[in-house]
């Protein structure tokens, strides 16, 4: 199933992915969860939309928004980036509007990618103003390989959370595939991760996909606790 269709049958748009149904005996507040991602060739924006339908199924009001790119369109192209993503284009102020804010991006040497660092350097405002203390933040990733650095890409995402003053939520071991030994899979404590190997070829695995959304589930979860 191409992407597309699977966020069609997901959401019946592109990204804003709405809230199932609650009682109507009594009033809910339903926790806004902001699924925010950088991707380059697709992978990141594949497990992007795994968080959100996870997320989702525990009954967030769920949005998936882009991080915006900053290589020149001529470049990008010439790279063969994918461009044409239907998330829209995230803005540092409307962070402050979700009680969860879930970040992914691909890994640069085993760090975040310049994409990613620019996008949360401009978050200074909201840190001055400590408009994210307490929210609910958590980070997923994908590498080249299977050690290229997944981990410390999702700490560099998780420095950033915990400058914010936020409540950081890996994928706890309650998702045992990340410990499986019968596959080459992503998956790590601090957060989902896939492998899109050396020349970008291969696409989420299953195993992965389940990850993302059990961390996006876990995520709605606690921030429903903490704001429900």
């Amino acid at each position: 199933m191409s992407l597309r269709n699977f966020i069609s049958r997901l959401t019946g748009r592109p990204a804003a992915l709405q809230p199932s149904s609650q009682p109507n005996n009594r009033s809910v507040h339903m926790s806004k969860v902001l699924v925010l991602y950088y991707s380059t060739y697709g992978h990141i924006e594949t497990m992007a939309y795994a968080v959100a339908e996870g997320a989702k199924a525990a009954g967030a009001h769920v949005d998936v928004k882009r991080i915006p790119e900053t290589v020149p369109e001529d470049i990008a192209r010439a790279n063969h980036f994918k461009l044409d993503q239907l998330a829209p284009v995230a803005t540092v102020d409307e962070l402050a509007e979700y009680d969860a804010i879930i970040i992914g991006g691909g890994t640069r040497f085993g760090r975040i990618s310049s994409q990613v660092a620019s996008f949360l350097d401009q978050a200074g405002g909201l840190w001055m103003k400590g408009a994210l203390n307490g929210k609910v933040g958590a980070a997923f990733t994908s590498t080249a390989t299977q050690h290229g650095g997944q981990e410390t890409t999702l700490f560099s995402v998780i420095t950033n959370l915990l400058h914010f003053g936020m409540v950081v939520v890996g994928l706890p071991y309650s998702f045992q595939g990340q410990m499986t030994l019968g596959e080459v899979t992503g998956g790590a404590p601090y957060g989902a991760t896939t492998i899109a190997g050396g020349d970008g070829s291969r696409q989420p695995s299953e195993n992965e996909l389940a990850g993302a959304r059990h961390q996006g589930e876990v995520v709605a979860r606690t921030a429903q606790k903490l704001f429900g």
